[in-house]
């Protein structure tokens, strides 16, 4: 039979924990959760700590959603008017490319292959005119490389030979939405295409003119695009330029997108010195970089939403460790270790930080689904390449601020907590 101190100090712990079937640490954490009516302050309190919590991750989710959603919008456009890689020769133009076009076209990890002509000009239509980006094509490869179909609104790629097989017929060209808005032209209209580097002459350089017919017209979603390019054919682009059958350089396509830098790298190996290869990411590097750091900034700054909870948390636990200072020197006295009294304050705090941001983590999915869903949100297109607020949820950045959260109401438990383990039972129930 044990004596009777025995029994007294270890009963009331072993009952709890047979009874509710829960830890001692655990049955208590919820006992002081439940804040009784003299202490409604600290229930507030409580209840403020978790709303913070719960507006930063939602805060942080959404954010970092449309950064991601802006990011792959970006992206996707570029590589719709852009290819994956473009190939060019250092120095001049490329002469012999249908050779070089059968050697990419067979290298490992590339899908498709189309030359082009690059040129800035102007284009002019009776008393209106600008500079544009003249980009000739191949109308029967360019479509497997860019997305000039799908973005066309009026006509086709087809309408760009139209005087091979019409003699006599102006060459066809496709020209931007908002540029065609500009020079007030439609389908079927004509518009003049001036270069500066015409025939040197007694009264000075004459500039070329060539007349093409409208035969299309696109619409990509970036002003920038559709306010200064147009697209004519590959033979109606050299003989305009005077090029002969030479090219200004090849692009390609490639399966994955992200393999693009080690597929350049290994066309220019296969190409040898005196050809340069550059793949979309290095083209855009400037871009994506800034991306890059912005969203990394805003990670930072709206974590500080997080970090505010996270005192108000401190401040909770501190005051309950200060109300139940008397309960902590009995549960010492009955048999408690510091360690348990470490653990319920830990367990208490943790309670409150991990349903904050489980609150904050449905409600900014739930957030980001409204916004992709409803799009009520609209953007001005001569500003952002898109017309919508984008939204892209990554499950790598969810998983990355829960866990954030977490942590920051982790550690903001340790001190009150270490406080409370610190109380010494005779000090306690003396004063």
């Amino acid at each position: 039979m044990h004596p009777p101190s025995v029994t007294l100090f270890s009963s009331p712990i072993c009952v709890l924990k047979k009874v509710n079937n829960v830890s001692f640490e655990t049955f208590i954490c919820f006992r002081y959760l439940k804040a009784k009516r003299k202490q409604g302050f600290i229930s507030l309190i409580t209840f403020i700590s978790v709303a913070g919590v719960a507006v930063g991750v939602m805060a942080l989710i959404v954010v970092l959603a449309v950064m991601a959603g802006f990011t792959s919008e970006l992206r996707n456009k570029i590589l719709g008017v852009n290819s994956h890689i473009v190939v060019q020769k250092l120095g001049g133009i490329i002469d012999n490319y249908p050779a070089l076009v059968n050697a990419i076209q067979h290298t490992e990890g590339v899908k498709s292959v189309t030359p082009y002509i690059y040129s800035q000009t102007m284009i002019t239509t009776g008393n209106n005119g600008t500079g544009i980006v003249l980009r000739g094509i191949d109308p029967a490869s360019a479509s497997s490389v860019l997305s000039l179909s799908s973005q066309l609104i009026q006509g086709n790629i087809a309408g760009l030979s139209r005087s091979e097989k019409e003699p006599g017929s102006p060459p066809g060209i496709i020209i931007g939405k908002h540029l065609a808005r500009e020079l007030r032209v439609g389908m079927g209209d004509r518009v003049r295409l001036l270069s500066p580097s015409g025939p040197l002459t007694p009264m000075g350089v004459i500039p070329k003119i060539k007349t093409c017919e409208v035969t299309g017209i696109f619409d990509t979603g970036m002003y920038e695009y559709d306010s200064s390019l147009a697209y004519i054919s590959l033979k109606t682009a050299q003989q305009f330029l005077g090029m002969g059958e030479a090219v200004h350089g090849i692009e390609v396509n490639v399966n994955d997108i992200y393999q693009a830098q080690d597929i350049a790298a290994k066309i220019e190996e296969m190409l040898g010195p005196g050809f340069v290869a550059k793949d979309w990411m290095r083209m855009n590097q400037n871009l994506f970089s800034a991306l890059k750091l912005e969203k990394t900034a805003m990670f930072i700054i709206l974590t500080l939403i997080v970090l505010v909870a996270a005192f108000n948390i401190i401040s909770t636990l501190t005051m309950v460790v200060m109300e139940k200072t008397k309960d902590i020197a009995v549960l010492k006295s009955m048999g408690a270790k510091s360690g348990s009294i470490l653990r319920i304050f830990v367990y208490e705090g943790l309670i409150i930080g991990c349903t904050g941001t489980a609150i904050g983590v449905a409600g900014g999915l739930g957030l980001c689904k409204i916004l992709s869903r409803y799009q009520f949100i609209k953007l001005p297109s001569d500003v952002y390449p898109m017309s919508t607020l984008p939204v892209k949820v990554l499950p790598f950045d969810v998983t990355a601020v829960a866990l954030a959260a977490v942590l920051i109401t982790f550690l903001a438990t340790i001190y009150p907590s270490w406080q409370a383990s610190r109380i010494e039972p005779a000090e306690a129930l003396r004063y």
